[in-house]
C-alpha cells in the first residue's frame, strides 16, 4: 500500500534499504510493466539491473515485497541487517539551533498533507539544513524510501554529509534505512522506538526525536550535535 507518485524513487529506494543495490550504476532501468493487466493499472515496475549486479533472491527475507507499515516483518533477525551495512562514522557536526528549524521547514513543503492531513513525510537536508528533496506517502517506510531512492538514482550516494527527517516517530525500520544511505543525523517529530534507538547506537548514528519548539531529546551520539 502507497500513495502513488514518484514510484521509480520508491522501488529503487527499496532496493537500496534492501542491500540489492549500492549505487545508482547498479541500476540499469526502470520501467512500468507493460504487458498483462498490471499494464492497465499501471502498479507495477520492472526494475533492470546491471550484469554486474548479483541478487539472490533465495536470501531476501522480505520476498521482495515492500511492507508500509512494518519493514521487519520477515526478517530473521536485527543482528541480520546490522550485518548487511557498515556503521556510519561521518564527522559531520550539527547545531542545536538547525536541527530545531527543520519540522518547520518540513511542514511548509508538505502541500498534500495541508489539503488532507493524511500523509507522513520524509525529506533529506544538507548540513546547512537546506531541504533537498520531500516526498508524502501514506505509508512511513514508503516516504523513506522515495526520499532514498531519489538520492540513489540521482547519483548522491552515500549522503554521509546529510540529515533524514521523518514526521511521526523513528522506527526500527527507519534507521536501517537510513544506515543503508550512510545518514549520520536522523531525526523525528515524535518519539523513536527502543529498537530505532539501540540500533542508531550500534550503528553510528544520531538519532533525535521530539523535535518540538526549542525543545529535542537526543538518543544516541550526542556528539554531532553542538552548541
Amino acid at each position: 500500500m502507497r500513495t502513488p507518485g514518484h514510484d521509480d524513487e520508491l522501488a529503487a529506494g527499496f532496493l537500496l534499504t534492501e542491500g540489492i543495490v549500492r549505487r545508482r550504476a547498479d541500476v540499469a532501468a526502470i520501467a512500468p510493466c507493460a504487458q498483462g493487466e498490471a499494464a492497465l493499472h499501471g502498479n507495477v515496475l520492472n526494475v533492470f539491473l546491471a550484469p554486474r549486479v548479483k541478487c539472490d533472491f533465495a536470501r531476501l527475507t522480505l520476498h521482495v515485497f515492500a511492507s508500509s507499515s512494518c519493514g521487519l516483518c520477515g526478517k530473521a533477525s536485527i543482528e541480520s541487517v546490522q550485518q548487511q551495512f557498515a556503521p556510519v562514522t561521518s564527522p559531520l557536526k550539527i547545531r542545536a539551533a538547525l536541527l530545531l528549524k527543520l519540522p518547520a521547514r518540513l511542514r511548509a513543503a508538505q502541500k498534500t498533507f495541508a489539503q488532507t492531513g493524511g500523509l507522513h513525510a520524509a525529506a533529506i537536508f544538507d548540513a546547512r539544513g537546506k531541504l533537498l528533496v520531500l516526498r508524502e506517502d501514506v505509508g512511513r517506510h514508503n516516504a523513506v524510501d522515495k526520499v532514498l531512492g531519489w538520492a540513489l538514482l540521482k547519483g548522491k550516494l552515500p549522503l554521509s554529509a546529510h540529515m533524514l527527517l521523518v514526521s511521526g516517530r523513528a522506527s526500527f525500520e527507519i534507521m536501517q534505512k537510513s544506515l543503508a544511505a550512510q545518514i549520520p543525523v536522523v531525526a523525528a517529530v515524535s518519539a523513536p522506538s527502543s529498537l530505532a534507538v539501540g540500533f542508531a547506537r550500534e550503528s553510528g548514528q544520531t538519532l533525535a526525536g521530539f523535535l518540538r519548539g526549542e525543545t529535542m531529546n537526543v538518543y544516541s551520539h550526542a556528539e554531532r550535535v553542538v552548541g
